[in-house]
């Protein structure tokens, strides 16, 4: 089979594999990097019972972070996102717990921090609705795109 890129191998690779319902997808943004907030973040992920299965200090060049952002190419956000995401060091985490998706999108919060709840890592980290400090999957389907985006399987560990 041909790939027209490299996402839609990850995408194609991604549905083979099963349902990862007690998986998620994070990234710590540059911005938590720069400022300091890996340790404090990572602590209120452990903290909220998830296991890291998978984790990285790695940067995306440009066309990786065009290529993780492909479904916002149209949106008139989408350069200053890429521009962002490949500005500095990122971390990229694969977390497991039971209901992993639903539960960390409460942990992390709204996108726009005045928007999150106390206590939520955006709300105590993010700058900005841009500047957010986290990523984190929407849904199973995405965690494991986004997973296989950044982990060979023989990074993750269960």
């Amino acid at each position: 089979m041909y790939y027209d890129d490299e996402l839609d191998f990850f995408i194609s690779f991604a549905k083979k594999i099963s349902t990862m319902t007690n998986r998620t997808f994070t990234m710590i943004k540059p911005d938590a990097v720069e400022n300091g907030h890996i340790g404090a973040i990572l602590e209120k992920i452990n903290s909220a019972g998830f296991k890291i299965i998978a984790m990285k200090l790695t940067e995306l060049s440009l066309e990786k972070a065009q290529n993780f952002y492909k479904e916002h190419r149209e949106r008139p956000f989408f350069n200053e996102l890429v521009t962002f995401m490949s500005r500095g060091a990122i971390v990229a985490a694969i977390l497991e717990k039971h209901n992993a998706v639903e539960d960390f999108r409460e942990l992390i919060g709204s996108t726009n921090p005045s928007e999150a709840n106390e206590g939520s890592i955006r709300k105590l980290f993010a700058t900005s609705m841009g500047e957010n400090a986290v990523h984190g999957s929407d849904s199973n389907e995405n965690a494991m795109i986004e997973g296989a985006f950044h982990f060979s399987n023989e990074e993750i560990l269960s």
